[in-house]
């Protein structure tokens, strides 16, 4: 789902992170406060247009998602509750929003022959996700088997991705991580600062050209948070490949570290629930802004580190974001 990119996308990051600080028109001084979009046609970046902006401040914006220990989701933190620090170095966060901002979100279903008693489920968890879009949000979807496909492009007409779910009919092998590559690059054309790829898979990879060190430094240069559905089948009477072995592992890495989640699941019965909780979930974040203290241009990645600090919050929270970004190169 990309091929890859240099560190020029850090660049495109950059800029990504201070046009998002222009949209959300933040103020030091007091709480944020989101402005409408304004959607004329002439705002959609042109097919493959990379963003030209320069900019002489750096602002670093991180969507966080806080839940308790048993999952449930935690909204009514203050700015004062997060420690946010780069490089091991304490940073003053200086914007801070509870954010519902629009989302450009890529569904990648696996129609491999592994999952072929498991579409009907997969459809029903696809229409719950969908059925928590807004107006401004757009959708693509990609199928994947020995091959991965973009069988629906960006569309705000979610029911035409739900229509073509339903249609699809599972066979052979797997290239998961080809089709996460594919969706990272379309979203090279995405609208909206926001961007999601969501996984309805059982995590097994054994047709794949890439590997996983080429996806993992792929989306560290990406602002594209992995969500991910694993269908897994722990019937162990029956003899499992070291592919579907490694499903739960391999969804879980590549969701963590965006600042997604993987949603493991054994039965099928609770895969619609899954879709309604990965939708919530994007609609309530946290949006922490900072200016690192050293802002060179050094093309190098920073590692980000988050915890909550609440002094009336229950002991066990989590926290999901992304775990740092590339600087852009001189």
């Amino acid at each position: 789902m990309m091929c890859g990119f240099g560190h020029g996308v850090g660049m495109a990051l950059w800029t990504q992170i201070c046009a998002v600080a222009l949209a959300f028109q933040i103020s030091p001084d007091g709480p944020l406060e989101l402005a409408p979009r304004a959607r004329p046609e002439a705002m959609r970046p042109a097919t493959g247009a990379q963003p030209t902006l320069r900019v002489n401040a750096s602002l670093v914006l991180i969507p966080v998602h806080v839940t308790t220990a048993n999952g449930a989701t935690v909204t009514n933190l203050k700015k004062e509750d997060f420690v946010l620090s780069e490089d091991g170095v304490r940073q003053t966060i200086t914007h801070f929003a509870k954010d519902d901002a629009p989302v450009s979100a890529g569904v990648l279903l696996d129609i491999s022959g592994s999952m072929k008693n498991k579409m009907g489920k997969a459809s029903e968890a696809a229409e719950e996700f969908f059925k928590f879009a807004n107006p401004e949000d757009e959708f693509f979807l990609v199928e994947f088997n020995e091959r991965a496909r973009l069988k629906v492009p960006f569309t705000e007409d979610w029911s035409e991705i739900c229509g073509q779910i339903r249609q699809a009919k599972a066979s052979g092998l797997t290239a998961l991580l080809d089709a996460i590559h594919l969706g990272v690059a379309q979203m090279k054309h995405a609208r909206n600062a926001r961007k999601a790829l969501v996984i309805l898979s059982d995590g097994g990879d054994n047709f794949s050209r890439r590997n996983m060190r080429q996806l993992t430094e792929t989306l560290i240069e990406s602002d594209v948070q992995v969500y991910a559905m694993g269908v897994y089948d722990e019937d162990y009477r029956f003899k499992h490949t070291p592919e579907e072995r490694n499903g739960p592992k391999l969804l879980d890495e590549v969701a963590l570290d965006t600042g997604g989640r993987d949603f493991p699941l054994t039965s099928l019965d609770n895969l619609p629930n899954v879709g309604v909780q990965i939708a919530r979930e994007l609609r309530n974040q946290y949006i922490l802004g900072y200016s690192p203290a050293a802002t060179t241009p050094d093309g190098k990645f920073h590692r980000v580190s988050l915890k909550v600090e609440a002094p009336d919050s229950e002991a066990g929270l989590r926290t999901f974001y992304r775990r740092g970004y590339y600087a852009p190169a001189q």
